[in-house]
């Protein structure tokens, strides 16, 4: 076959890949807590999809179905040793916002593939499986045993991922390491830093939420009491609003800030570079810096929900406000409950726990994290890596019961607009950048030691 031919072929290739993840993602896998609003027929059509596009992987992979639309596949390598799990997710978030393409056309538009999911997670989804298929093609082994965990509620933190820890322990497999979502090739990741940054998620910040609830007679709005229900929720919000707790650098940002270090400004780059023995006033500096900087410092809270009267003329009985927490490493579920009814100091506001996780343990920087990190070096070598603490929430978080080395990286160039664009409006994924994350899964797949 001629250079030219080579190309041709190659091209081809390509395209096919990109038509997988067009496929994927045209389908509104739509996830909700209410069960009784799910699509359930759309699950059931990707997963259809999912084995039309890649049917080697069908073929040739131990396959299990976990309740409802979750896979668990194993692929057996040379070895069961030091197994190790890649992870996505199907599901996505609602609609939301004006898009400049419809979000579930899958479009290629401007050397983007765009879509509700091409970033979370469907591109990942397809980039793992796509890897996994060629390497069958080729008659590849792994010299590990490779599973692949696909979860169907990741986005409402449902029972999957939880389910597929269970068929792993029932199994007695207990991994090496577990990659998921989380970090990617993340351009304009810090003020002034021009080389892109591979972020690596060794620990996750944990998900806690809470109900604010007051009670009261309510009544007709002519004759309003003083500190009626809506007015203790609201003074209760205001005092968490103005009582954050305390800042502090964990030890992973302090690596990111070291590495970053070189490529930063000049007058940034010895606080970065030394910004274990200067941590302070590195946190400071954070602080100040604004809301997602500083969120890399501390437990955040979020008021997401409110609720109160049904109508403008009659005063509320019940006000209800929902909140947030991301939980910082070293802190915990308990300290912040006592913040919060510290902070709050009103006995006629009851505290829900609605949810709660503590923050997952940190994940060592060994050869497992090498062998992610050198991945990195080598398919995007303008990129720093870098560990990080991740401020959102993934199915990863619970494999770290049978798991010590838990990693979240998605290896997709990002631009800080596509980060944005995550959970909102517009998202899409570069055609170049899905390739590359091919090849990307592809060849940490090859390196596998034995």
């Amino acid at each position: 076959m001629t250079s030219g031919e080579d190309a041709r072929e190659g091209a081809r290739e390509h395209a096919r890949a990109v038509e997988k993840l067009q496929a994927l993602v045209r389908i509104p896998t739509v996830s909700h807590r209410d069960w009784s609003l799910v699509d359930t027929d759309a699950f059931d059509r990707l997963l259809v999809e999912l084995e039309r596009q890649f049917p080697l992987l069908h073929e040739r992979l131990e396959l299990t179905r976990i309740p409802t639309h979750a896979l668990l596949l194993r692929w057996a390598g040379a070895s069961s040793e030091r197994p190790v799990v890649l992870m996505a997710h199907l599901d996505v978030v609602p609609v939301e916002g004006t898009w400049q393409h419809p979000p579930f056309s899958g479009d290629v538009v401007d050397g983007s593939i765009w879509g509700r999911g091409t970033l979370d997670d469907k591109g990942c989804v397809a980039a793992i499986c796509e890897a996994v298929e060629t390497l069958l093609e080729d008659g590849f082994v792994p010299a590990q045993d490779v599973w692949l965990s696909f979860g169907c509620n990741e986005e409402v933190s449902g029972e999957a991922a939880t389910l597929a820890v269970e068929e792993l322990v029932r199994r007695g497999v207990r991994p090496w390491f577990v990659l998921d979502e989380g970090g990617a090739v993340a351009s304009e990741a810090f003020p002034g830093v021009a080389a892109p940054v591979g972020v690596v998620g060794v620990t996750e910040k944990g998900v806690t939420s809470l109900e604010l609830r007051v009670e009261g007679r309510g009544g007709h709005a002519s004759t309003p009491a003083r500190m009626g229900p809506t007015a203790r929720i609201a003074r209760a919000i205001t005092r968490i609003d103005r009582s954050p707790m305390p800042a502090s650098t964990p030890e992973p940002t302090v690596e990111l800030f070291r590495r970053m270090a070189p490529h930063a400004p000049l007058p940034l780059r010895a606080l970065m570079a030394n910004a274990g023995r200067l941590g302070p006033v590195l946190t400071r500096a954070l602080v100040a810096a604004g809301p997602e900087p500083a969120a890399m410092t501390r437990t955040t809270f979020a008021v997401t929900t409110l609720s109160g009267s049904p109508a403008l003329n009659v005063v509320a009985a019940t006000a209800k406000a929902g909140v947030n927490i991301r939980i910082m490493v070293g802190d915990t579920v308990a300290g912040v409950l006592e913040h919060v009814r510290r902070v709050v100091a009103d006995d006629e506001v009851h505290i829900d726990v609605v949810e709660q996780n503590e923050p997952s343990p940190v994940s060592p920087r060994d050869e497992a994290f090498g062998l992610v990190e050198t991945t990195i070096a080598e398919l995007f070598p303008d990129a720093v890596p870098a560990p990080y603490v991740m401020m959102a929430a993934t199915d990863s978080r619970f494999f770290t019961r049978i798991c010590d080395r838990v990693y979240r990286f998605a290896p997709f160039r990002m631009t800080k607009a596509q980060r944005e664009s995550i959970h909102s409006y517009d998202e899409h994924l570069g055609v170049d950048a899905f390739l590359d994350g091919v090849r990307w899964y592809r060849r940490l797949i090859e390196r596998l030691p034995a």
